[in-house]
């Protein structure tokens, strides 16, 4: 375990969304610690929670229950003269960055609105250079300033949207599915780049992602999270090499492998996730899993201890081992 104290801490943390007689429970009682220097990894299918947990950290959005704290502060009891000062520590790269950047205004000036916003520099001159700098920093050019959204790539408007990111000198990064509107011979230019940002501006990331061999890749840590709850967390090593819970079993047996000739026959988790509207009753994975016996119905796990820091959401221990299909 990380011997520092926790950069951001969640705890308990619940999103529901609709009226209270019928809720849809987005994020329902999760908790995890992300460390300084950290890059922890967030994944499961789509409709886990995983973008609505990045949200409700940077308090974009307003959690139903729960808390987030970062460096011990509660964010969610932080005035807003308060919380307009933490933006600048706690930021957000987006999914998708065609959608994400003002198509009406220049890169110059999307960049520098987020200095004045913050008065991390005064005068035009000072402005324009840290500009130029973070587009250095990202892999562009000065020039680029100059120029619109539309002018630009896929990958080099990813680029801004990072650069824009780091433009108030943040601690904490959520970054959430920023491959995913990537073409693929891109993506992997967007990691390395992610990479060589956080070694070298000692950042602090949760990374919301499907792309298991890029969690694998980037992440020091993995929450592995099914219908807004936390199923496993594991150091990426361990929870790759040996994951404990039968969905974490099922999502590495379904990933593609990166391999181009391996012949195996990957196949998809069987059936759908069921509604957040009506979750299953106890283990929320239980109308999917193939180890289910009759008191997973009736008892909700929580995440427990395993040795080394990991934890797992089930009550069997006697889930058989994983291997490959």
């Amino acid at each position: 375990m990380n011997a520092a104290a926790p950069l951001i801490e969640v705890s308990h943390l619940r999103k529901f969304f609709g009226s209270p007689a019928q809720p849809v429970r987005a994020v329902d009682d999760v908790s995890f610690a992300i460390y300084p220097g950290e890059t922890l990894g967030l994944v499961g299918e789509s409709g886990s929670g995983k973008s609505t947990i990045g949200r409700a950290l940077l308090r974009l959005i307003d959690s139903s229950a729960g808390g987030v704290r970062y460096r011990g502060e509660e964010l969610g009891a932080a005035s807003p003269r308060r919380m307009r000062f933490l933006r600048s520590k706690l930021q957000m790269i987006f999914q998708d960055p065609y959608a994400s950047l003002n198509p009406k205004m220049r890169v110059r000036d999307i960049l520098g609105e987020a200095l004045r916003a913050h008065a991390l520099v005064r005068g035009k001159q000072a402005t324009g250079d840290r500009v130029a700098e973070l587009l250095r920093l990202v892999g562009l050019q000065p020039e680029h300033a100059a120029r619109f959204p539309h002018e630009f790539s896929g990958g080099q408007r990813q680029r801004i949207g990072i650069a824009r990111a780091l433009a108030v000198q943040p601690e904490f990064i959520v970054a959430d599915e920023p491959l995913s509107a990537l073409d693929v011979s891109i993506q992997a230019q967007v990691v390395n780049l992610l990479c060589d940002l956080r070694d070298r501006l000692s950042l602090t990331m949760l990374f919301i992602s499907h792309d298991l061999d890029v969690v694998e890749y980037l992440c020091h840590r993995v929450v592995v999270l099914y219908l807004g709850r936390v199923m496993e967390v594991a150091a990426t090593e361990d929870l790759f090499a040996r994951p404990l819970h039968p969905y974490t079993q099922a999502l590495l047996a379904a990933s593609p492998s990166p391999n181009p000739h391996d012949r195996t026959v990957h196949v998809p988790l069987k059936g759908d996730i069921p509604s957040p509207m009506h979750p299953p009753s106890g283990c929320v994975f239980r109308t999917r899993c193939p180890h289910a016996i009759e008191a997973c119905a009736g008892e909700r796990p929580q995440p427990r201890e395993m040795g080394g820091g990991r934890l797992k959401a089930c009550i069997r221990d006697d889930i058989p081992e994983w291997a490959p299909p």
